[in-house]
């Protein structure tokens, strides 16, 4: 009978140790280039427009709305940064299709509101639907996702479109992984960073980091002397090793082909991955005929009780259908062996993808200037199997300050980093 450490491995599962980091920073480096030339890549590598240049003054006031879930949130940010006014209300479109004049007023009564209460006069939106950006940092939508259902603002400009209902102002639309990034700047203080960077990990996954402009190619008219912020799209990464159980995840996704490397990390994914594992093991024979018949009838499995089962916690009024199926401790075991794997190859992962992002920057190598990364999401920072977060700083400071000299901060969490991102923007 197999390990279980060989199962993985029979499957092309490439177990955290064995996981080559400097092939994968080379590869994700090429990606990183080939989508600032708009040469073919899996990374979009989409210019925002949006610069970091500029030390926003303390006492700051700005409008902002952040949109990107289920319910969207207008409040004023303030500096040292702080929500205030904070308002949740559903996200129009959730409930039913609506028209657009319902879309756009949901948003600009939450404006009216908010108005006279802020001391910039650009209003910050965080709006995180697939858009592209523009010069005059507004955002075309490109499609809905999240089961929104209001068709005709696709194709629209919604910062033009929403202006156009509140009387004036100017706005500043940046997504949420822009918007954490620009949220590192408010924990800036008297500390000097020589850089930014904003990562996301949570039900998924993306990065934005500081680039030169005179290495995005695909803008000439660009700046040289400048640089912007870029939102590379990066759960779309598609070079990391794929094993059997990764293709079958795909493969029952709502998107196959798409956002590969996300679902290699993401906490919308991991559960099924673990799932995929454990019907093979139990194809195998590694489980009880007991543990086994129930784990083949599984038709799904949640992240947060993969995780929770191999960190043998038990959720205060959570039932966790993996402490019923693996109740004998021998089946306990060879689960635990076979799903803590999948947390730690996910630690390595992203250590791999952040560390190419500080190396891409080219900042960070004087210590007293290290390049800020603002992680934000529940999977970075709420993950038991493992000490997630913990475990990436050993991996980045290997991969960078060991083995390149160049120098790194994870920022301290940021309350509501969407919304102070997107208050930033429209500060600067």
């Amino acid at each position: 009978m197999k390990t279980p450490e060989e199962l993985l491995k029979d499957n092309g599962f490439v177990l955290a140790e064995e996981i080559n980091r400097q092939a994968m920073l080379t590869s994700l480096l090429s990606e990183m280039e080939k989508g600032l030339k708009g040469e073919k890549s899996s990374l979009m590598m989409i210019p925002t427009y949006v610069g970091v240049n500029g030390k926003i003054p303390e006492g700051a006031k700005a409008i902002v709305l952040d949109a990107g879930g289920t319910n969207f949130r207008g409040g004023i940010v303030t500096i040292p940064p702080a929500v205030e006014d904070k308002c949740n209300q559903p996200m129009p479109g959730t409930k039913g299709e609506v028209d657009v004049e319902s879309f756009y007023n949901a948003f600009a009564s939450e404006v009216k509101r908010l108005d006279g209460k802020a001391t910039v006069e650009k209003i910050g939106w965080c709006f995180s639907y697939p858009a592209e950006a523009t010069s005059d940092l507004d955002a075309r939508l490109v499609r809905w996702t999240k089961n929104i259902e209001a068709p005709g603002v696709v194709g629209q400009y919604v910062g033009k479109e929403l202006l156009a209902r509140t009387g004036g102002k100017s706005i500043a639309v940046v997504n949420d992984t822009v918007a954490t990034l620009l949220a590192a700047k408010a924990t800036e203080g008297d500390k000097t960073y020589s850089s930014y960077i904003g990562f996301i990990l949570g039900t998924g996954t993306n990065t934005a980091y500081v680039e030169k402009n005179r290495n995005i190619a695909k803008l000439p008219d660009a700046d040289p002397e400048g640089s912007m912020i870029i939102n590379a799209e990066s759960g779309s990464f598609d070079k990391a090793p794929d094993s059997v159980f990764d293709k079958a995840v795909d493969a029952k996704s709502g998107n196959p082909g798409f956002g590969l490397f996300e679902k290699k990390i993401a906490g919308a994914y991991l559960g099924q991955l673990g799932l995929e594992i454990y019907k093979a093991a139990a194809r195998e024979g590694l489980f009880s005929a007991k543990a086994a018949s129930a784990i083949l009838g599984l038709g799904s499995l949640e992240t947060m009780d993969l995780d929770n089962f191999c960190a043998a916690f038990k959720k205060p009024g959570r039932d966790n259908v993996l402490d019923t199926i693996f109740a004998e401790s021998a089946d306990a075991d060879v689960a635990r062996r076979l799903g803590i794997p999948v947390f730690e190859r996910a630690v390595v992962l992203t250590a791999i993808q952040l560390a190419a992002f500080v190396i891409k920057s080219g900042e960070g190598t004087d210590a007293s200037a290290p390049v800020a990364i603002n992680a934000d999401g529940s999977t970075y920072y709420k993950t038991r199997a493992v000490p997630f977060a913990d475990d990436v700083r050993r991996e980045l400071d290997e991969m960078l300050v060991r083995d390149r000299n160049i120098h790194y901060t994870i920022t301290p969490q940021v309350d509501d980093a969407p919304m102070v991102g997107a208050g930033i923007a429209a500060m600067l």
